[in-house]
């Protein structure tokens, strides 16, 4: 039984958030830095870490940028 993508974020180490509301110290850019049951978010600002659940975080989140897709480095020009 499988967690629902559209409510629990699909997240990575080092990922760069952005949140709906901002730090008190202004920033609204996050980075991931603990992933399992709660999600370990840094402001890249000011460094202050915070501890959300997935639930919290899908409800908090306004950006998550998309991965890129991978290059195929093989194809001729």
């Amino acid at each position: 039984m499988g967690y629902n993508v559209a409510v629990l974020p699909d997240l990575t180490l080092h990922q760069r958030v952005r949140l709906r509301k901002p730090h008190p110290c202004g920033s609204y850019e996050w980075v991931v830095v603990r992933l399992g049951a709660d999600i370990g978010l840094e402001c890249c600002q000011c460094g202050r870490r915070v501890l959300l659940t997935r639930r919290e975080l899908a409800r908090r989140i306004k950006i998550a940028p998309q991965k890129s897709a991978p290059t195929d480095e093989t194809t001729v020009k």
